[in-house]
C-alpha cells in the first residue's frame, strides 16, 4: 500500500492515467487473471482511491469524471475503482460509526482497498454466500478486484427469505477466502480480476443496515451511475482510436467524415447525461426521481456506447480488430460489461410508471 505524495489529485492524476494506459495491452493479453497491481497502485499513489474517504470527499460530478477518465485508459481497472468508490460511500452513509471512522481512515491512508460483490453463483458453481455466526460462508461470482482487496461489501443471506444483507467483510484473514481464477474466461474486462470467490468463515466487521439496505436510494442510483461513467470512458476510448485510424488514411471521404461527426455527437451526449445525473443525485432527490434518473441515464449511455462501437467498427474496418488496438479492447470490454446489466426491464419500469401517472 502507498500514501499519496504532495499535490492535488488533479495534479497527480495525469501521470497515473498514463501508467494505466501504458499497461492496458499487456493486462488485456494476460491469461492468468492477475489483479492489476501496477495500475491500482498508480491510482492509489495519485490519491484516487482516497478521494471520497476524507472529511471533504470529491463531489459526485468529479467522481464520475474520474471514473470516466480511468475507463478511457482501461475499463477493467476502472471497474475495480468503481466498486471501491461504491463501498466507500456505503461506509460513509450506512456503516456503524466506529467501523465507518476506522475504515475510512484506513482507506484515506492507503491501507485498505474495498469492493462490492453482489452476484450469486448459478447451479454447479457452489452454494450462495450466507452469514453464519458472524462470518461468511459460500460463493460469490463476478467479484471484481478479487485478490487485491482487503475488504468487500458482500450480499449474503441469513435465511432463505427476504432481501439480502450487506456484510462488510475482512478479506485479509488467511484461510478464509479463496480466489478461483479459472472461472472467468471472458474476452473482455480481463483486467478487472472479476473472479469466483469461495468464503470459508471470512469475518464480518459490520452489517450495513437492514436487509435490502444496498438498494436504498439515492445511494443505489449513485452506484449505478458510477458504473455508467465507466461505460462512457470505454466509449471514449473507442471514439479516440477510431478517429486515430481514420486520420491515418491519406484522404477523408464524406462517409468517413459522417462517421467521425456521429461519434463525436454521441460522445458529447454522454457528458451531458452524466452532468445532469450528477446534478440531480447530488441534490436531495426522492426515491422515485433517483431511480428514474439512474434508469434513463444507464439506458441512454448503453445505447450511445453500442452506437459508438457499431459506427466505429464499420468506419475503420478490420484493422483495429486484427491489430488489437484500443477500439478492439473497448469493444470487447463494453459488450461484456453491458451484458452484466439487464437494462431493458429497468427502463421499461420507468416508462410504465410514466404512463400510469397519466391515467
Amino acid at each position: 500500500m502507498t500514501v499519496a505524495p504532495a499535490g492535488t489529485l488533479a495534479e497527480r492524476l495525469p501521470d497515473a492515467l498514463r501508467a494505466v494506459a501504458a499497461g492496458a495491452t499487456a493486462r488485456d493479453r494476460d491469461d492468468t487473471g492477475a489483479f492489476p497491481e501496477d495500475a491500482i497502485t498508480a491510482l492509489e499513489t495519485a490519491g484516487a482511491l482516497a478521494a471520497t474517504a476524507t472529511a471533504t470527499p470529491l463531489p459526485f460530478a468529479q467522481e464520475l469524471a474520474l471514473l470516466r477518465t480511468v475507463a478511457r485508459a482501461d475499463a477493467g481497472v476502472a471497474r475495480i475503482l468503481d466498486g471501491h468508490l461504491n463501498a466507500v460511500e456505503r461506509l460513509r452513509v450506512q456503516a456503524p460509526p466506529g467501523v465507518r471512522d476506522d475504515e475510512l481512515a484506513a482507506i484515506a491512508a492507503g491501507r485498505v482497498r474495498a469492493g462490492v460483490w453482489g452476484a450469486d453463483p448459478v447451479p454447479g458453481e457452489g452454494e450462495p454466500a450466507q452469514l453464519r455466526d458472524g462470518a461468511v460462508h459460500g460463493v460469490k461470482t463476478f467479484c471484481s478486484g478479487a485478490g487485491g482487496l482487503q475488504r468487500a461489501l458482500v450480499l449474503v443471506r441469513a435465511d432463505d427469505s427476504g432481501p439480502p444483507l450487506a456484510a462488510y467483510v475482512d478479506l485479509a484473514v488467511p484461510g478464509t477466502v479463496t480466489v478461483d481464477r479459472t472461472w472467468f474466461r471472458g474476452a473482455g474486462m480481463r483486467s478487472s480480476a472479476s473472479h469466483r470467490v469461495v468464503f470459508a468463515g471470512a469475518p464480518v466487521l459490520a452489517v450495513l443496515g437492514p436487509p435490502g439496505a444496498l438498494s436504498a436510494q439515492p445511494w443505489f442510483a449513485r452506484d449505478a451511475v458510477r458504473t455508467a461513467a465507466t461505460w462512457a470512458g470505454a466509449a471514449d476510448a473507442a471514439v479516440e482510436d477510431a478517429l486515430h485510424h481514420l486520420a491515418a488514411r491519406p484522404q477523408t471521404s464524406e462517409l468517413e467524415g459522417l462517421a467521425a461527426g456521429r461519434l463525436q455527437t454521441w460522445q458529447h451526449g454522454l457528458g451531458l447525461w452524466l452532468a445532469d445525473a450528477a446534478r440531480i443525485l447530488d441534490g436531495d432527490p426522492d426515491d422515485a426521481t433517483a431511480a428514474t434518473t439512474s434508469a434513463q441515464l444507464r439506458g441512454a449511455v448503453a445505447d450511445a456506447a453500442r452506437a459508438v462501437l457499431d459506427e466505429a467498427e464499420r468506419a475503420t474496418g478490420s484493422r483495429p480488430g486484427v491489430t488489437g488496438s484500443a477500439l478492439d479492447r473497448a469493444g470487447r470490454d463494453l459488450r461484456l460489461f453491458l451484458r452484466q446489466h439487464r437494462l431493458e426491464p429497468i427502463v421499461a419500469r420507468s416508462g410504465r410508471a410514466a404512463i400510469e401517472a397519466r391515467r
